[in-house]
């Protein structure tokens, strides 16, 4: 396979290009809503790779390369959309009313090709020369062999794409129809209760977002438990002490959630951060010995051993990397100046600005790409600390813009506020996709695919999800709104990591973040990395600090299914194991927990239109607020079977095709 005559083979072709673009707008579409309604996104590696075997199937001469590349393309929806992660704030400070596109675009865009560059020196390193696992690009490599399999096993590959396919509709199918039941009321989306925890408030409760459940199946036990760990931390420790001796005299359900937005979030900050900068340290000296690694190989193939480098080790040359790297600076560079242009800055001030934030997207880019990209090998992209990497971001550049201050007007916090997120949403999607690259070019490895053309192809991908993300943003901007946002409406979307991205850098700017709050939830993740350390050296289980500090962070009605669906994914796949063709009914639990993120993500972004059309926040709703109790119960009853009977079907599927 990894001997095939690149100009016979099948593999870069237009059909693939447009079957991956057209999957990447669709999950662009679903990632960029649920990203804004509980701060997480979903690999879509995998989906794709499914719907794209079903889909070439009908053509004559497809192959597992032309089936890679088009799971490549569309692997960009899950990350290019994680720049709404930054974006928002913008709008949140009041900077921008909406997303102006050409500028959303260029942003997203620019920061993705430099993300697709930044990471091609990186692949000898982190993929050829090293043991580092990288979970989703083996499992999406596994689909692909299994569903373009040989023509011995065609039957059952068929079967499997099939069945596969099917589990991925169906399970998309409920969870719109459970997401339009609650858009009724009939059914509640969540529940909290609140009660006395000694002298202070605690409280229980979850969402009935069968997505979030999904993402917890796809995240994995481990980092379900350590999400956990942060809950009881955040509302079983910390809330209670700091609302002792307040809720005797007030609504114990308003103090105790004053208290965590206002205080206890911002401890989960620092406890992410904390584990973001260990995780840092100890990729220093590997990453060192790799770029060592890929410098000497790239030297081997300069001096003119090129043709004798196997397909799968041939990358776009880094002659061209380096020139499409230094081309982007100029558009860069001419962002920053009319960005700073409409805030009133201008002349030397400009300069410094634009100097510095060219600088920062290079150095601190290329480091963000190395640290993603190693994280993603490590424990997958869809568990890469891109949070925490956002949050390091935009500190390190509200601290340097607070030295920049001198050549600037006294009354610049609010453009020096802007510009940071600016800059930190350009170094974001750098971020985003170098993560997704590495493990995409681990797929291709894994099959026999040729990396530059895969890297070509994330390229396609990158500029298609940069097309549909600004009016998705926009949609969304003008049916909900953002909770962090001048005027919050009641069922704004909360957009957790930009709101705590924004407020940071206000924070650091204009004087009043509390480092206090931040230090104590540093401790905190210290403490957690010391448990993780021990944990991992006399013993097979770890604690991911990372994932401990966004249980702090993320609320409660998100964190709740997310740890259910982890340990549910958990029992599921352990039951597979024993059963005869196990593997393939733990593939289709996975199809279906993709299923379940696509299809209330797309119905939330459905909706959204119909609000704007309608003019009505709760167009669906058919009760009001009085059925608030009876609409709880059928959340529980409603929530337990459609899952009950997902996985029934799932497995049945999975028999099916084994069979």
């Amino acid at each position: 396979m990894t001997t095939a005559t690149p100009d016979r083979r099948v593999e870069l072709t237009l059909r693939s290009l447009i079957l991956g673009v057209l999957i990447t707008l669709v999950f662009t579409a679903a990632n960029v809503f649920l990203g804004l309604k509980v701060g997480l996104t979903f690999a879509s590696s995998i989906p794709a790779a499914v719907i794209s075997m079903a889909v070439l199937r009908m053509f004559s001469g497809a192959t597992i390369w032309e089936n890679n590349i088009v799971q490549t393309v569309a692997s960009s929806a899950g990350t290019l959309s994680s720049i709404i992660f930054v974006l928002p704030g913008l709008v949140m400070i009041g900077w921008w009313s909406g997303f102006p596109f050409w500028t959303s675009f260029a942003v997203c865009a620019i920061g993705g090709i430099l993300g697709v560059m930044y990471s091609i020196p990186l692949r000898r390193a982190l993929v050829t020369n090293s043991d580092l696992p990288y979970p989703e690009g083996v499992a999406a490599a596994e689909v692909l062999k299994v569903g373009s399999g040989s023509r011995e096993n065609a039957t059952a590959a068929a079967a499997e794409g099939r069945s596969g396919l099917i589990v991925v509709v169906v399970s998309s199918l409920a969870a719109a129809g459970v997401a339009a039941l609650t858009a009724t009321r009939l059914m509640a989306v969540e529940f909290t209760k609140f009660f006395k925890v000694g002298a202070g408030a605690g409280a229980a409760g979850t969402s009935f977002s069968l997505a979030l459940f999904g993402a917890g199946h796809l995240v994995g036990l481990s980092v379900g438990l350590a999400m956990l760990t942060g809950l009881v931390i955040s509302w079983g420790v910390v809330t209670p002490i700091l609302t002792s001796g307040l809720v005797s005299v007030g609504d114990i359900a308003e103090i105790a959630g004053g208290i965590w937005r206002t205080k206890v979030r911002f401890m989960g900050a620092g406890a992410i951060g904390v584990a973001a900068i260990w995780t840092l340290g100890r990729l220093a000296m590997p990453l060192w010995r790799g770029l060592m690694s890929a410098l000497a190989a790239q030297a081997q193939r300069t001096a003119g051993h090129a043709d004798a480098l196997d397909i799968t080790e041939r990358d776009i040359p880094i002659g061209i990397v380096a020139g499409v790297s230094v081309a982007a600076l100029l558009p860069l560079a001419w962002l920053f100046w009319t960005f700073l242009q409409a805030g009133g800055v201008g002349g030397v001030g400009a300069a410094v600005l634009i100097g510095g934030g060219l600088a920062y997207v290079v150095i601190v880019g290329f480091l963000v790409a190395a640290v993603c990209g190693y994280m993603a090998g490590l424990i997958g992209s869809s568990n890469s600390p891109l949070s925490g990497i956002g949050i390091l971001a935009v500190i390190g550049a509200s601290l340097l813009l607070v030295m920049a201050r001198v050549a600037l007007p006294s009354d610049t916090a609010p453009v020096l506020v802007a510009f940071a997120l600016f800059a930190t949403a350009v170094v974001f999607a750098v971020s985003t996709i170098a993560n997704d690259n590495l493990q995409d070019l681990k797929t291709g490895q894994l099959v026999g695919a040729t990396p530059w053309k895969q890297q070509a192809a994330l390229v396609v991908g990158v500029i298609a999800g940069a097309l549909v993300i600004p009016p998705i943003l926009d949609l969304l901007n003008s049916a909900y709104g953002f909770a962090g946002g001048a005027v919050v409406r009641p069922d704004a979307l909360p957009a957790p990591q930009a709101t705590l991205i924004s407020a940071l850098a206000k924070g650091v700017l204009e004087g009043g973040l509390d480092w206090g709050l931040i230090g104590i939830g540093g401790l905190i993740g210290a403490a957690v990395v010391l448990v993780d350390e021990v944990l991992r050296k006399t013993t097979r289980f770890s604690l991911p600090p990372l994932a401990v500090g966004i249980g702090i962070y993320l609320p409660m009605s998100t964190t709740t299914p997310v740890v259910l669906g982890a340990i549910s994914g958990w029992a599921y796949d352990r039951w597979a194991r024993g059963r005869p063709h196990g593997e393939i009914i733990k593939r289709m639990g996975v199809l279906m927990a993709s299923g379940l993120i696509v299809g209330e993500s797309l119905f939330g972004v459905a909706l959204a239109g119909v609000i704007v059309a309608s003019g009505s926040q709760s167009p669906m709703a058919l009760v009001g607020d009085a059925f608030e109790g009876p609409a709880i119960l059928i959340g529980i009853a409603v929530f337990i079977a459609a899952l009950a009977a997902l996985y029934t079907f799932s497995a049945a599927q999975g028999k099916k095709a084994g069979a």
